[in-house]
């Protein structure tokens, strides 16, 4: 398996004034096997440090912040001496010691020669509880399922992934079945890296749901055991009602439509905590879009989708006979699947802010508008090959962009105002 964050990595180590790295992102994307695999290729030697349920380590870090003494700790864990100048520490599931996190401050500070990675599966909720967070003195990473090009490096479809990446559509689009017969498995496995490792070895479909179905459980496991007692019953509603509310023609997430009189206050707290968490993407509303997109942003209007396509078709019981039936399956589900696989795509963009945009009167609503830093782009989804663009033209007519995407099923063309790309190039939008 590849994962293209091994570059952000390299880019990281050749930092002159690197500080600690926190890898963020949801459980079982895949931050364990990615610190191991670049300390294993990159590095002589790692120290690998879990502290969940570490008992020694929690004595450790629980005393005062001398550097010095913390090392040595490290080295009798370890069982060598640690040389900062071929060995990567490796902190995991960080959050589960507080202090640890603090640390990287005084590591910073004071001993900055040792390269340090850490990841924690629940970091923004611990960060609620009181955590003294060392603000400025760390950087972020963040990581996500495999990408469509990632899956396709995992099913050594190799030389497919670099057609795109160096943009020969031409080339690209007389293989456009094999583009295809991909994104339809992708559709249906995600981007999980422990789905996409089973089904690249076995290809087997029912393999693929009964992981996908364990792992969501465990995501349900996470509710009780991590979240306030009164706040689970509400995780749960909220987290169950993305995959209807996305088959909806909504402009917006509905509260009501988790339970009859819900309002959001009551449900803050919920979509606070999944966000944290990363299970969830909320993408809010622009009612003007200007740069910085940010500072036009509705508060009150979003929309939710979840982490992973593969996970969204386990969670609406896709069949997998769907994969059968011709282009189908990319406007089952009333083209839910297609908008979260795009949106999927664009997280694994760096320096790429999101949201949509709908008129005063609702009549029009562009999927997703993105803020490259330098321009905005109207981003239209259409499942299968349909080909209206109504919502597109209106918001072209009123704001003039420079660029318009709109994503189909058909091939990639260029016309005056509007780029017709195919949704298996999706990745290639900037």
């Amino acid at each position: 398996m590849y994962r293209t964050a091994i570059g952000d990595l390299h880019k990281w180590k050749s930092k002159q004034n690197k500080k600690p790295l926190i890898i963020r992102g949801a459980r079982q994307v895949g931050k364990t096997w990615l610190m191991k695999e670049f300390g294993r290729i990159v590095y002589k030697k790692i120290i690998y440090i879990n502290f969940d349920n570490n008992e020694q380590m929690k004595t450790l870090f629980n005393s005062d912040m001398a550097i010095d003494r913390i090392i040595a700790g490290l080295e009798l864990y370890a069982g060598h001496k640690i040389d900062p100048r071929d060995t990567l520490l490796v902190f995991d599931e960080i959050q589960e010691v507080p202090k640890a996190l603090t640390s990287l401050k005084y590591f910073y500070e004071n001993a900055p020669q040792y390269d340090i990675i850490c990841a924690g599966s629940l970091l923004g909720v611990a960060l609620h509880k009181g955590t003294s967070f060392p603000v400025g003195k760390v950087e972020f990473l963040n990581l996500y399922p495999l990408s469509f090009s990632e899956f396709m490096l995992a099913m050594e479809k190799n030389q497919f992934a670099e057609l795109l990446k160096e943009q020969d559509f031409e080339l690209a689009t007389t293989f456009k079945q094999e583009y295809i017969s991909l994104l339809k498995y992708y559709y249906y496995v995600g981007g999980m890296p422990e789905v996409v490792v089973n089904f690249a070895a076995n290809r087997d479909f029912n393999e693929v749901r009964e992981i996908q179905q364990r792992i969501l459980v465990a995501y349900e496991q996470d509710f009780s055991k991590h979240a306030p007692n009164e706040v689970v019953p509400r995780i749960r509603m909220l987290w169950n009602s993305i995959p209807s509310q996305l088959s909806k023609e909504n402009k917006k997430f509905i509260y009501g439509l988790i339970k009859e009189g819900a309002r959001a206050k009551s449900y803050e707290m919920a979509l606070l905590w999944l966000t944290d968490c990363g299970l969830i993407h909320k993408i809010s509303r622009v009612k003007k879009p200007e740069l910085p997109l940010k500072a036009n942003e509705d508060l009150k209007a979003f929309k939710l989708f979840i982490l992973d396509v593969g996970l969204l078709s386990c969670l609406v019981r896709l069949n997998q006979s769907v994969l059968l039936d011709g282009n189908r399956l990319f406007s089952e589900f009333k083209g839910a699947l297609t908008e979260q696989y795009v949106l999927q795509q664009l997280k694994t963009i760096r320096r790429l802010d999101i949201y949509y945009w709908t008129n005063d009167r609702g009549g029009a609503e562009i999927d997703f508008v993105i803020d490259t830093g330098t321009e905005v782009i109207p981003v239209e989804v259409k499942a299968a090959t349909n080909l209206q663009a109504k919502s597109l033209k209106i918001y072209y007519e009123k704001f003039r962009p420079v660029n318009s995407i709109r994503t189909t099923m058909t091939d990639y063309k260029k016309e005056n105002w509007l780029l017709n790309l195919p949704l298996w190039a999706v990745e290639q939008i900037v």
